[in-house]
């Protein structure tokens, strides 16, 4: 799920931190880095959860129903919801279950008027009207929560509110989180059972984020002389922090991470500046770590192993 970017921006936000409060303990860094990593798998099972909670939502209105508290037409309505496919296969994972029972997420148990206000939007809503009038089969129920997700859940102002009212950096994760439901929900397949994706791809990205922080740490003094010298006619004051930041994360990453191409690097931190600095950004950052990688070759300071990394 965390891709290398996403590592990237979680580490230097612990970095930011780090520097604005001039507390450098490594411990108390990896372990805001581990917690931002977990919050960020909590918001992935809580989205997930949702469909869960909304079938809950639905049965209950739909037994309701059958005491005849509802109309003929709309006890019809729900009872298809209710049967969805699809959605009863997401709603019975057990994988699902077990992760939110080991982490003990019971925000939806706590906060249930959000599974109301979806389920009352998603009944109301004109591609659930055409739902009604089209033949059952487990594709057209697969493509109902498509569009459920697409349009009502992952673009709900109560519930991003909601989640950056519970934790701040659920904001930054919420759209990679959406993106990744999204492909998931895609791939979904009656006959197998739903599997979770990862918070890493693997031992290497884990590794990769604590790595990162700490050599930028350790080695704050030298990497800040790099780019001091890019810059002699600059005070330091006049550098945006963010903008310092990142260029010694990508110097960094030039110099002591050996399987990492420079292209990728340069086009990383680039990116990550066009979201959370000034809109000079990364024309600045990118002259002034274009200028080093030059350097560097001629001084034979890349060490990258592998064709392509140069």
């Amino acid at each position: 799920m965390l891709n290398r970017r996403h590592i990237r921006t979680k580490v230097m936000q612990c970095i930011f931190e780090m520097q604005h409060t001039k507390n450098q303990d490594l411990n108390l860094a990896y372990k805001k880095l581990n917690d931002s990593a977990s919050n960020m798998y909590d918001l992935y099972l809580l989205q997930y959860q949702l469909f869960t909670v909304i079938l809950q939502k639905a049965r209950k209105l739909n037994n309701a129903s059958q005491n005849s508290f509802l109309q003929e037409n709309k006890a019809e309505n729900i009872h298809r919801l209710v049967n969805n496919v699809c959605l009863n296969h997401i709603a019975s994972s057990q994988e699902l279950a077990l992760l939110i029972d080991e982490r003990d997420l019971s925000n939806w148990e706590l906060d249930d008027e959000y599974a109301n206000l979806l389920l009352k939007e998603i009944l109301a809503s004109d591609f659930y009207n055409t739902y009604l009038k089209e033949d059952s089969s487990f594709e057209k129920d697969k493509e109902l929560l498509l569009t459920i997700f697409k349009r009502i859940i992952a673009p709900n102002d109560k519930l991003y509110s909601y989640y950056e009212d519970e934790c701040i950096s659920w904001v930054d994760d919420l759209p990679l989180v959406n993106t990744m439901i999204l492909k998931e929900l895609k791939k979904v397949k009656v006959s197998q059972q739903m599997k979770l994706t990862k918070l890493f791809k693997d031992e290497e990205d884990e590794k990769f984020g604590k790595d990162l922080l700490t050599k930028v740490t350790l080695n704050n003094e030298e990497l800040s002389k790099y780019i001091d010298v890019k810059t002699p006619k600059w005070d330091a004051d006049r550098i945006a922090s963010m903008d310092a930041i990142l260029m010694k994360m990508a110097i960094c990453e030039f110099l002591k991470f050996s399987s990492i191409p420079v292209k990728v690097t340069i086009n990383e931190y680039l990116e990550i500046a066009k979201e959370y600095s000034t809109n000079k950004s990364s024309t600045f950052i990118n002259g002034i770590l274009d200028s080093l990688v030059k350097d560097f070759k001629k001084e034979e300071k890349l060490q990258k192993i592998g064709r392509g990394l140069m």
